[in-house]
């Protein structure tokens, strides 16, 4: 049952707009930013709009932190090495502020909404001015107005974990691709997950919003919109509308957006009516990224996933029937605590039964807070190590026979720009999510072009331009 959510009242938005308008009138303000992007998509879409936020306050962005008078990390906590990440390259600014003490660096995110994190961060490194937690993205302007007329640090973190701040201004990343947050927050508490507790409980944002949101992107040129929240498939739950996922992806199919796109999905929630929408759609990308994270059944259980391997087998059966030619990427984790050697090679064999195009996969991370850390049986590193490296090998041979099977096939490429390695070819991503590359210019940026696969790299496809 989704919280029902809490929108920034209009007073609050006053304040931040007043706010902005006392930052513009100041002297003595930061001139340029830059921001430091950790984690996920929704990490992403998170820096589009802190950068709206930025630009409003008269701050233009520096393509180098170096060159910034305000730096800010959006981090990411759902793994330890992301946080150590984060923290070193915080640590490398200090120097560069004791050339130029007048820099405002600041932490934000999901790092920093964990409980007595921030006041570690502000205690553990004195040269930091600015930490503010995912609750609070949208109180930017007043957090810096209080910075800069009170010359103290300042640190700031909602437990309002329900609200919803509409409205606020985006940078957008790219022109031709944009993300749209339809929910926030997750339920689902798997055993091994930290995003509950630093993003908050599930809460919808009103399906009228959201579609007002994707008319202004067509109108702008956008080609491709990717709908973000920790677990789509539950959108709309315990909303007094009774919106609901595939409702919302019909309303964006019949207007008219070129390719949609949406992560992420919890195969437990994974409706026939979800898979019947994607089936019958005229936009929606052939493509689905389901996190399976684990093939033993004993480890879901220990994960708290809620389904089963045959559960999502038949999901997966289900998807190839009704939509074939899908391309699906998923999660995996590997030594997850008390995880045998048997219940490892599930995991593998679940990788040669489904046949993903692409994994992401990952060690076992404790966090902090979680049920698992609780649990015994840790895996040691040498061990973790060779499966990590295993599983990795497994998913390339899968990763290739998928790029094997695509020669010959034809494909609709939407080119994100120009080639790497060569200044003479274009590349995109293909509906089912993977990279192709072809001959072309810069012209060709933001089009939709149709393409006959020719031959297949490890990572990337190559095609030709298909005659109209």
């Amino acid at each position: 049952m989704q919280h029902q959510p809490v929108y920034v009242t209009e007073a609050k938005r006053l304040e931040q707009e007043s706010a902005i308008e006392q930052i513009l009138s100041m002297q003595e303000r930061p001139k340029s930013f830059h921001i430091v992007t950790y984690g996920c998509q929704m990490n992403a879409h998170d820096s589009e709009k802190l950068a709206g936020m930025l630009i409003q306050m008269g701050m233009t962005e520096a393509a180098d932190r170096r060159d910034a008078d305000l730096v800010l990390f959006n981090t990411c906590c759902v793994r330890d090495n992301a946080e150590r990440r984060a923290l070193g390259n915080v640590t490398w600014l200090k120097e560069i502020k004791k050339d130029k003490p007048e820099l405002i660096i600041g932490v934000c995110g999901c790092m920093v909404q964990q409980p007595q994190m921030a006041e570690r961060i502000l205690k553990q490194y004195r040269f930091i001015d600015l930490a503010f937690g995912t609750h609070n993205l949208h109180r930017l302007p007043t957090l810096l107005l209080n910075l800069l007329t009170k010359r103290t640090r300042v640190v700031s973190i909602s437990d309002q974990e329900n609200l919803i701040a509409e409205g606020l201004p985006v940078k957008r990343l790219n022109a031709h691709h944009a993300y749209i947050t339809i929910m926030y927050g997750c339920d689902n508490f798997c055993s091994y997950c930290i995003v509950p507790y630093v993003r908050g409980r599930e809460r919808s944002r009103k399906m009228a919003d959201i579609l007002h949101e994707a008319e202004g992107l067509l109108e702008s040129g956008v080609q491709e919109i990717m709908l973000l929240g920790q677990n789509v498939n539950s959108y709309g739950n315990g909303s007094e509308g009774r919106e609901t996922f595939p409702g919302l992806l019909r309303e964006l199919d019949r207007l008219g957006v070129p390719r949609i796109r949406f992560m992420t999905s919890h195969p437990k929630d994974l409706s026939d009516e979800l898979i019947d929408v994607m089936a019958n759609s005229s936009h929606i990308c052939n493509h689905l990224h389901l996190p399976v994270q684990s093939g033993s059944n004993e480890i879901l259980r220990l994960m708290n996933r809620r389904y089963t391997r045959e559960d999502y087998l038949r999901k997966v059966e289900k998807l190839r029937a009704a939509v074939p030619g899908i391309g699906l990427t998923t999660d995996l984790i590997v030594s997850f605590p008390g995880e045998t050697e048997a219940q490892f090679e599930d995991t593998c064999s679940l990788v040669r039964e489904v046949g993903y195009d692409a994994a992401f996969t990952f060690i076992y991370s404790p966090r902090e807070g979680t049920q698992a850390a609780k649990m015994d049986g840790r895996i040691p590193e040498e061990e973790s190590s060779r499966r990590i490296e295993k599983l990795i090998r497994e998913v390339e041979a899968s990763t290739a026979r998928v790029h094997q099977s695509m020669i010959g096939k034809d494909e609709m490429v939407l080119v994100e720009g120009l080639s790497k390695r060569d200044p003479n070819k274009i590349s995109g991503k293909g509906t089912r999510g993977i990279t192709v590359t072809l001959d072309g210019s810069a012209e060709d940026i933001g089009r939709i072009i149709p393409v006959t696969i020719t031959s297949a790299a490890v990572n990337t496809l190559r095609g030709e331009r298909k005659e109209r």
